[in-house]
């Protein structure tokens, strides 16, 4: 009970130190402006007139607190976990996910000691619930990536249209930025908005597959660039790729509802046994606590739990086809 007062304590601490902290900071910035601002206004010297000088550089944020935001800054994954961020549209900071995530592991890996005492166990659970936020990050970045890949076909028959109608190719990417929908509207205008900004176009098409690294979206840029190049008919190309991905939508969707019995199959039999062993501590809690609480219950329950994973991984391997 102490320990646990004592780790409460610390955490509260630790986060009114670290507001105080960015208050002050925020206040002497504060404080440092409106000093300079006074002795400008009552010099009695000569004042030299300067333009302000703005700062037009994008700056985004790792975290709202400043320390961790200098210390991410220094690390590389910071740029990764920023990008996944970016491609779940989630407004989230890097600083944010990781805080979320060390904190879940010792809170969850703490609370499962205390009830079984096995180290082993408790990190294996910690890690497991830590997991979930960085989890729900890649779900959210592959449904906006599923999303992005569904409504590029339309995407480029609005192209087509526009450069049968005579556009050059900067207006037809203006036109899908406009009336296409989210996620395909806001990366397009992105791309447009950088090449009009005087970025070049080959630039603006390599950050687009940066931010939607996709096989389909690469195959069309790489098109776009030969024909700037080369020259050619790309209202053409264009169009034999949106067949050529609507063909591959057909095909992907026959390969799923071919396998869709052995992902349910995989999904109940991985998670059959965590299901039945919560169902049996409830209605016997003394019994199924042997299995943490003896030596020999806790290494058939790695075994079980190390078997599962193993079987689910098997599973998916054979169902899951790339198309």
């Amino acid at each position: 009970m102490l320990l646990i007062i004592i780790l409460v304590f610390a955490g509260v601490f630790l986060v009114v130190a670290l507001l105080l902290l960015a208050g002050d900071s925020g206040a002497s910035q504060q404080q440092k402006q409106t000093l300079a601002n006074l002795q400008s206004a009552l010099a009695t010297k000569s004042v030299q007139v300067s333009d302000a000088i703005v700062d037009v550089r994008k700056k985004e944020l790792l975290s709202a607190v400043p320390m961790i935001n200098r210390w991410l800054s220094k690390i590389e994954l910071a740029p990764k976990l920023r990008l996944w961020l970016y491609q779940a549209n989630l407004s989230w900071t890097a600083g944010g996910l990781m805080l979320m995530t060390v904190a879940a592991f010792f809170l969850v890996g703490y609370l499962t000691y205390l009830r079984s005492g096995s180290v082993i166990f408790s990190a294996i659970l910690g890690a497991a619930i830590a997991s979930l936020p960085s989890f729900w990050v890649m779900q959210k970045r592959r449904r906006r990536f599923n999303d992005f890949e569904s409504g590029l076909p339309e995407a480029l028959d609005l192209m087509v249209s526009a450069l049968r109608a005579g556009h050059s190719l900067v207006a037809a990417l203006r036109l899908v930025a406009e009336e296409s929908a989210d996620p395909i509207g806001v990366e397009f205008k992105l791309c447009f908005e950088e090449q009009n900004y005087g970025l070049e176009l080959r630039t603006a098409m390599d950050n687009l597959i940066t931010r939607v690294p996709l096989q389909d979206l690469r195959i069309v840029v790489t098109a776009i660039l030969i024909q700037r190049e080369s020259g050619g008919n790309l209202a053409e190309v264009l169009e034999k790729g949106a067949t050529l991905i609507r063909e591959r939508f057909k095909l992907r969707r026959e390969v799923r509802t071919r396998t869709a019995q052995g992902r349910l199959t995989g999904w109940i039999l991985s998670a059959l046994p965590l299901v039945m062993g919560v169902l049996l501590y409830f209605i016997n809690p003394k019994l199924m606590s042997l299995l943490w609480t003896r030596p020999l219950g806790l290494k058939l329950l790695y075994g079980a739990a190390g078997m599962t994973l193993l079987g689910g991984m098997i599973i998916r391997k054979i169902v899951n086809m790339e198309v």
